[in-house]
């Protein structure tokens, strides 16, 4: 069987006219003319290359091929006749002299067209998953995505970080998300963790001496999916910084990321360092976000004091947050659409009204604003023909309402919506704390190693949700690629960090012994950051899902379908790591297979 070839479907040219060569690929389609005449387009990772069969002998050979079998065909390379300039290869075809079925394709009917595999529900293209990478279309964003990997290595390399691959088997850690746990075979009823990030081992690399740490990291989460998070594994450019500020890791990815998304994006500008800085309480008033879209120019307004006591109940002891929108010709259709968004996105409503070219208040809840019309029109800075959209509540959920609300009024406004670029900003100035929506006391808002600003003195003196802590947010284009933070390396202070949400220092010794250890033999100041490369990736292709951009990818109830995963193992397996099962009741098929 001979399977080597001379050129590759995308690489004859009109200088190879005359050439002997062997060609290899997928019989992508035959049209057929005679008996003893077919254009067979044959298709490889590189291209497509017409072969003309002109003999009855072949013709017949191909009869009983199906499409995407793989093929090896030797013959001569000459010029078309009738060319396709819109093709690499479109001035010349092969005329086969011989022509060998490598692999066959036993089915006669796909599961879906090879080049239209995105048209197909996305359950049928992760099952056939390998037919789909076929799809010139789906498999180039595959190969970006090893380019652009490929371009980070190098300008990390340049900056002086070295790249180390820390354990993927490790413990488990509370850092804000459910662990996949590993069991320890030869240390019964003990597991081990897959990490949720390399956090503690780039930190305890800083403490061992290392300067400049990077890796392409694999990191594993047990929560669900959305458009930008995919389930189960995704990956990080982490780096670590010793002796590092905040200003030291800025500098690193402003220099970095730019260049990356101008040379790859479907949008050819990008932010230039420095990137804008937002403090994450004005980011909230501001754009009811802390990732903010910049591409949209909106800003919110409070309205509390002119609109909370005017008679519409949904605003009565709440917070109201106005968006001013100049030169909105949406219909009333597209209006009532985004209003139904915004309460199916964040279960609060949206209301509005405008002030028309006469000067009058008019549609939406203007029956309620006549007695303060004037006030209205001051307080918002309102002129003829200004729409206003409006949210109320307590005050986070107004302004997160607000922010949705925003984001969909930007995406209806040209006028308002910068959409070719990228647009890059830090948030900065995160709460140290919050109060859990679930346990109602006293939690890390981010990552609990974060150093606070004002260090031991804000946490002897400071009450808890007015400590700042020096972390920060990488955003573009409304999405966040990433959270980092200046670390606390000083383990007094770790202490008593952990003292404030109620951890004590038994607790954190036992949960992070080596690095608390490691911290209590000098440790230096260190900074870092781990942009998603899944999220940076997706955005580059401008993808609306992350699932395009990843060769394998889970569908959203954290299935591979492909490979049948998660699946049931033998009692045998569960025996030797000493685990039996405790099932819950049996959901009801059609529920547990969905998509």
């Amino acid at each position: 069987m001979i399977q080597s070839r001379t050129h590759n479907c995308g690489e004859l040219r009109l200088a190879d006219v005359g050439k002997q060569v062997t060609v290899v690929g997928w019989y992508e389609n035959l049209r057929k003319v005679s008996k003893n005449l077919g254009f067979l387009i044959l298709r490889d990772f590189y291209g497509t290359t017409q072969i003309v069969v002109e003999t009855e002998e072949m013709m017949e050979q191909l009869d009983g091929v199906n499409k995407e079998s793989t093929l090896s065909i030797s013959g001569t390379v000459r010029e078309r006749s009738s060319k396709n300039m819109e093709l690499p290869t479109g001035e010349i075809e092969v005329v086969p002299e011989t022509l060998e079925i490598l692999g066959k394709c036993i089915y006669n009917a796909l599961p879906f067209e090879i080049n239209q595999s995105r048209e197909a529900d996305e359950n049928t293209r992760l099952k056939y998953r390998y037919l789909d990478l076929r799809n010139p279309e789906v498999k180039s964003k595959i190969v970006l995505r090893s380019r652009i990997v490929a371009e980070l290595r190098q300008r990390m390399n340049e900056l002086g970080f070295m790249e180390i691959t820390t354990p993927i088997l490790t413990c488990s850690s509370p850092e804000g998300a459910r662990d996949y746990l590993v069991p320890a075979r030869n240390h019964p009823g003990k597991f081990y963790a897959l990490p949720q990030a390399p956090q503690q081992f780039k930190q305890i690399l800083m403490a061992s001496g290392f300067d400049r740490y990077f890796q392409i990291a694999p990191c594993f989460r047990d929560e669900d999916a959305r458009a930008d998070r995919s389930p189960g594994e995704f990956y990080q450019l982490d780096m670590e910084m010793a002796f590092a500020s905040q200003e030291d890791v800025f500098a690193v990815v402003e220099e970095v990321l730019p260049p990356v998304f101008e040379n790859y994006g479907v949008y050819k500008t990008a932010s230039k360092a420095p990137f804008v800085r937002i403090p994450y309480l004005e980011a909230m008033d501001k754009y009811g976000s802390d990732k903010p879209d910049l591409r949209i120019d909106l800003v919110l307004t409070d309205a509390t004091d002119v609109l909370a006591d005017c008679g519409f109940g949904p605003f009565e002891g709440q917070t109201v947050k106005a968006i001013v929108v100049d030169g909105f010709t949406a219909t009333r259709k597209v209006i009532d659409a985004i209003c139904a968004e915004v309460e199916v996105t964040t279960a609060n409503k949206a209301f509005w009204f405008k002030l028309d070219e006469n000067g009058e208040l008019v549609g939406g809840i203007s029956k309620f604003l006549q007695d303060r019309k004037e006030a209205v029109i001051e307080t918002l800075g309102l002129k003829p023909g200004d729409f206003v959209g409006l949210t109320a509540g307590k005050k986070l959920a107004a302004q997160k309402t607000a922010g949705v609300l925003r984001k969909l009024l930007g995406a209806a406004s040209e006028k308002h919506m910068k959409k070719d670029c990228y647009e890059f900003c830090w948030i900065v100035d995160f709460p140290m704390y919050e109060i859990g929506e679930e346990s109602g006391e006293v939690e890390f808002c981010h990552n609990p190693f974060s150093m606070p600003q004002g260090g031991m003195d804000a946490l002897r003196n400071e009450e808890p949700l007015s400590i700042l802590a020096y972390q920060y947010d990488l955003v573009c284009n409304g999405v966040e690629l990433s959270s980092g933070a200046v670390r606390n390396h000083n383990p007094e202070i770790m202490i008593k960090a952990f003292e404030l949400a109620g951890l004590g220092e038994e607790d954190v010794k036992a949960k992070f012994p080596a690095m608390y250890n490691a911290f209590c033999y000098g440790a230096p100041p260190h900074a870092g950051i781990a942009p998603g490369v899944d999220r940076m990736i997706m955005l580059i292709c401008g993808e609306e899902s992350i699932r395009e951009i990843i060769p394998f990818p889970m569908n959203k109830n954290a299935m591979d379908v492909m490979m049948g995963a998660p699946a049931a193992v033998e009692t045998r397996q569960l025996e030797d790591v000493h685990i039996s099962l405790k099932l819950p009741e049996k959901k009801e098929e059609n529920e547990s297979l969905s998509v």
